[in-house]
């Protein structure tokens, strides 16, 4: 599981740890995430998933009790080492379980972040938004509605308007914690398909709850437990229980979770 860092990997995490206070989420972990790949991140709740996430682009500054160990390398640069978080953040993107709608016009959630980076010119962000949109595989369900707000739009359509918004900061990486919970199947595919397309131009990184999506999704896959990143492999070859240990297995197989 512990392998050199490589060029060609997009992140490297070397011995991460992280703790809230006395509680220890995660231990050691230590992976490498190529660059345009899908990477799953499989698990039951409570097993560090989601602080595995906040620690790649530096969530922890906004949780006083979150305490970071190890090494996270982007581009071979130790995230630690940006003094702009906020340019860091637009490179490593993220989008959480329940849509976070901004009480915005369809348009300005979008144009929001290219604006803050000095884009002021109407036709380029006229260009990002659609760009992003369908990217995002909303723009023909909304482009003749953009000046309406995004907060009443369906649950699954303000979803891919928070996956458009990330896509508008041309990420390198874009990270997924548990994207379908509050999405219909119909919508949970329809990203899906959104992801595949996506991995051609950056790095995606999934968590979910839902073991087959990472199966059909995830290019590898990690399965964690109880704060450690137990065994990494090829997705094909861990469903096809060719794993080195037996919980990944079981827990793949709903024996336990």
């Amino acid at each position: 599981m512990n392998r050199t860092a490589s060029k060609n990997n997009k992140i490297s995490i070397r011995n991460l740890t992280i703790r809230y206070g006395n509680f220890t989420a995660l231990s050691e972990v230590s992976l490498d995430i190529p660059a345009n790949e899908v990477f799953g991140i499989i698990g039951p709740a409570n097993s560090g998933k989601t602080s595995f996430l906040n620690a790649l682009n530096r969530m922890d500054m906004m949780r006083t009790t979150m305490q970071v160990e190890g090494s996270v390398l982007f581009n071979g640069v130790d995230v630690r080492s940006w003094s702009n978080v906020y340019a860091l953040r637009s490179k490593i993107g993220v989008v959480f379980p329940l849509p976070v709608g901004l009480p915005l016009s369809i348009y300005d959630n979008v144009a929001l972040s290219p604006r803050l980076r000095g884009i002021a010119n109407k036709s380029q962000i006229d260009e990002i938004v659609e760009r992003s949109l369908r990217r995002a595989a909303l723009w023909d369900e909304v482009k003749d509605r953009l000046t309406s707000l995004g907060s009443l739009l369906s649950g699954g359509q303000q979803q891919r308007l928070t996956i458009a918004r990330a896509l508008s900061q041309d990420p390198e990486v874009l990270m997924l914690d548990e994207f379908s919970i509050a999405v219909d199947p119909v919508t949970t595919m329809r990203i899906e398909d959104v992801l595949k397309e996506l991995k051609q131009q950056m790095t995606v990184i999934l968590v979910t709850n839902l073991v087959q999506q990472a199966n059909r999704l995830a290019d590898r896959t990690a399965f964690f437990l109880d704060g450690r990143c137990v065994e990494v492999g090829e997705t094909r070859a861990l469903f096809a229980g060719k794993v080195t240990d037996q919980r990944t297995h079981d827990y793949i197989e709903g024996r336990f979770g």
